[in-house]
């Protein structure tokens, strides 16, 4: 037997569903995507960004969105819902609802183990369509690091990676620095990665052992 495909649900049913939905999903080419559940470290690191930056745009034309603000890229008919959103100037929405936001300024992406293939490539690539969009950061939950692509004037995105505690992420967009000390501030992190930083140190110690 053939599969049997889903339904086509045009955006406008998308739209009236999702504004009754106790969950969020995504939508794109007329199918819905249910979106799973958030970890612990997840909503930590995306608390800390959302207080960092609105922090910092204090005195500045711009707002700070957290997930719940759902944006559309026009150009590909996706409608998604980004971890953290800046938005600098006038935003524009698609309706009078005002919860779907069309011309984010910045877009930050906390990296899951289901999610950041998809975050890296296909998302990224809907994004990149988004004429107002000037950056794309994903960060890191199981070690800290944050991978901050830039627009450059001929439509190319330069990547820089910032590693460790100690590093500070700057978005020149919007004038913001984000110390990865400050993004990770209580997040726990998994054993896995406790035992990768403790090799680390060991081997740029020069020690011939782990310790005990």
């Amino acid at each position: 037997m053939r599969p049997q495909l889903k339904p086509y649900i045009t955006p406008t049913e998308y739209l009236r569903l999702e504004r009754q939905a106790e969950t969020k999903s995504e939508y794109w080419d007329g199918q819905v995507y249910a979106m799973a559940g958030a970890s612990e470290e997840h909503n930590l690191i995306v608390a800390n960004l959302v207080m960092s930056l609105g922090f910092q745009v204090k005195g500045k034309p711009c707002k700070v969105y957290s997930n719940d603000m759902r944006v559309k890229v026009n150009a590909a008919g996706l409608y998604t819902y980004p971890d953290v959103i800046v938005v600098c100037g006038k935003a524009h929405f698609e309706d009078q609802y005002r919860d779907t936001l069309l011309n984010p300024t910045v877009l930050i992406e906390v990296l899951s183990p289901s999610t950041a293939a998809y975050d890296r490539g296909a998302k990224f690539e809907f994004f990149r369509m988004l004429e107002s969009l000037s950056d794309y950061l994903l960060v890191a939950q199981d070690r800290p690091i944050i991978e901050h692509y830039v627009r450059q004037p001929d439509d190319k995105w330069l990547l820089s990676t910032y590693k460790g505690l100690d590093a500070v992420a700057h978005i020149g967009s919007i004038g913001c620095d984000v110390p990865l000390a400050d993004v990770y501030d209580k997040v726990e992190w998994p054993e896995s990665a406790d035992v990768m930083r403790t090799v680390r140190l060991v081997k740029e110690s020069g020690a011939e052992y782990l310790p005990r």
